[in-house]
């Protein structure tokens, strides 16, 4: 039997309605091996000839196929099979920045939010343009949603721009892209300089506030903007360094890490030398993290809850309605401060 039989066979099938009986039409003759990954589905103009169906319903059936995953479509070659996961209801690809501890927390909340239906593909582009943007064109037009964390620089936004608005999301670090786009990103600058006015009586406690910042890796930029802006206003003695040199911590300063390996090396520093942490040394650290919660008497953390971020692009996935949202940051005060 072919696939215009299969297809004649479901018109019999009054509760279908014409582009489901593509759809279910071609799904079947994947599932019984009429179709395999490499076929080429008949065109457009064939499908109108043979079944007698309107050209928009081919193609809406068609488009629909893509965004399971099952087909591609070719510049003026047409459409043909990529998959033969028929089980799947969406196919997704997500690309992140690396697999940091809470982008790892984002993909498990979101692969459990999702369900096993829907197929999650994982890619990793490392702040890297060059990276991002051919990892952009080899996945374009084979996914039925793009999840995306962004490189925020406005040279990346031509290769997302080539994703249709509603089949793109973006997580994470914010990146207009224009009004039609879903974001579900974070706010650094505004944000971290409000939770610093909050620890200031604090933070006077200490001889000198030192934020380690790298502008070569993908720390947020409003993060350093916020620090400094802070400093400033309120005259607080402090300084930013790129890295943190072992052995190097000081009685009455209190330092900012983003980088967990930074933060784990000065604790360590500060257990050798006999420095009580929240009283001899302050300790504040970005993203949160179970540890944290228990290691010297708890770690003051600002952070943004990921799974609450990933839930939030799992309701944005079903539902496909547009979505645009900030992520505000959480102060969690510990002893370390």
């Amino acid at each position: 039997m072919s696939l215009i039989d299969k297809i004649n066979d479901l018109k019999k099938v009054n509760s279908l309605s014409k582009h489901e009986q593509l759809v279910h039409g071609i799904i079947d003759a994947i599932n019984e091996g009429l179709l395999v990954t490499g076929d080429q589905l008949p065109s457009i103009n064939n499908m109108v000839k043979e079944l007698g169906f309107a050209r928009k319903t081919i193609v809406k059936a068609y488009e629909e196929l893509k965004e399971r995953g099952l087909v591609e479509s070719k510049k003026l070659k047409g459409y043909f099979i990529i998959s033969q996961e028929t089980k799947v209801t969406l196919k997704i690809a997500l690309l992140m920045f690396s697999l940091h501890r809470f982008q790892e927390e984002f993909y498990e909340t979101f692969r459990k939010e999702l369900g096993d239906r829907y197929q999650i593909d994982v890619f990793f582009h490392h702040h890297n343009i060059a990276i991002f943007e051919t990892i952009i064109s080899n996945i374009k037009g084979k996914y039925g949603m793009y999840v995306v964390a962004p490189i925020p620089n406005p040279l990346i936004v031509p290769s997302l721009k080539t994703i249709e608005p509603n089949r793109l999301l973006i997580i994470d670090r914010y990146l207009y892209l224009g009004k039609d786009y879903s974001y579900i990103s974070q706010e650094f600058e505004e944000t971290t300089y409000k939770k610093l006015v909050e620890l200031l009586p604090v933070i006077r406690n200490y001889k000198k506030y030192v934020l380690f910042f790298k502008t070569d890796m993908d720390y947020p930029i409003g993060i350093l903007n916020a620090f400094n802006k802070f400093l400033k206003d309120y005259k607080i003695e402090g300084c930013v360094e790129e890295k943190y040199e072992l052995g190097s911590v000081k009685k009455g300063f209190l330092y900012s890490f983003i980088s967990d390996t930074y933060l784990w090396e000065a604790l360590r520093d500060c257990k050798n030398s006999e420095y009580v942490v929240g009283k001899d040394v302050g300790i504040l650290s970005h993203n949160e993290h179970v540890v944290k919660e228990i290691v010297f008497g708890g770690i003051t953390t600002l952070s943004t809850d990921f799974r609450d971020m990933a839930k939030r692009a799992a309701i944005h996935v079903k539902q496909e309605e547009k979505t645009q949202f900030m992520m505000i940051p959480n102060l969690i005060k510990r002893n370390s401060l």
